[in-house]
């Protein structure tokens, strides 16, 4: 009896953890709401609790464990690797990221300015690929990520290339030429609350942050989508824009982003 009770609880418990380790994230990879619920929600609110840690911080553990000091790309690489193999996070991550860096490098700018730094991931991505010169500001809303996106960004040696700016993206983006002397952005990444994309690109523009020739680029377009900022940056005769189609972070989520060229 013992002994059949306890194969049943051990079968159970195999059972619940394939469902939680392999079938479920096979079947949520291909749906945007459920890849969202589970992994934003379920997974992470339950991790936190047996761990009594927050995602941020067992990113950033994964960094220091798996990452060499100094090195951007070993930084990037085991937050990839983390996002895989252990626990999905809102980075851009690799398959974006790498139309990302091929927007960087294509613009070589000497002036970025990064909406939304979560874990420093994308700061990190694009602060590598930047001229000796330059200056990438980025703002991050939550005080809890902004320390652990410090930190990311320190271990990465990339300190010195960034600005990193506490508070809300309506409050600071009016005070960027008198606190940081930009007159414009070369490059403006968008990875932040969707809900604020429109806004916060009209107040750039009414802040004269931008110039002719100014790249904005959005992540995020399509899933959880910004379809008031796609209509607006498609119609906008001061905007050439294109879409790069590709996933959602870590899953076969239908996503992309795109690329806007601000024509004066």
């Amino acid at each position: 009896m013992l002994l059949t009770l306890l194969y049943s609880c051990t079968g159970g418990a195999a059972l619940l953890y394939a469902l939680y380790r392999w079938v479920i994230p096979t079947v949520v990879q291909y749906h945007a709401g459920l890849a969202l619920i589970w992994h934003d929600g379920i997974v992470e609110g339950l991790l936190n609790t047996l761990t009594q840690t927050t995602r941020p911080q067992r990113m950033l553990a994964a960094v220091q464990k798996n990452a060499t000091r100094g090195d951007p790309r070993s930084v990037v690489k085991a937050i990839d690797q983390f996002c895989r193999q252990k626990e999905w996070a809102m980075n851009v991550g690799d398959e974006k990221g790498c139309i990302l860096d091929s927007v960087v490098t294509e613009v070589n700018p000497e002036t970025v300015l990064e909406l939304g730094t979560y874990c420093g991931y994308s700061t990190v991505r694009i602060a590598s690929l930047l001229p000796p010169q330059a200056k990438l500001i980025t703002l991050e809303f939550n005080p809890g990520n902004a320390a652990i996106a410090r930190q990311v960004i320190a271990w990465a040696g990339l300190e010195d290339k960034v600005e990193l700016v506490e508070g809300a993206s309506g409050d600071f983006i009016p005070k960027m030429k008198e606190m940081f002397g930009i007159k414009t952005f070369d490059l403006v990444f968008l990875d932040h609350w969707k809900d604020r994309y429109l806004p916060d690109t009209k107040l750039m523009e009414e802040c004269g942050l931008l110039r002719k020739g100014s790249i904005l680029l959005a992540d995020n377009v399509i899933c959880p989508g910004t379809p008031d900022y796609l209509e607006y940056i498609r119609n906008s005769p001061r905007y050439k824009s294109q879409f790069f189609k590709s996933h959602l972070e870590y899953t076969k989520v239908e996503d992309g982003l795109e690329k806007s060229i601000f024509l004066g």
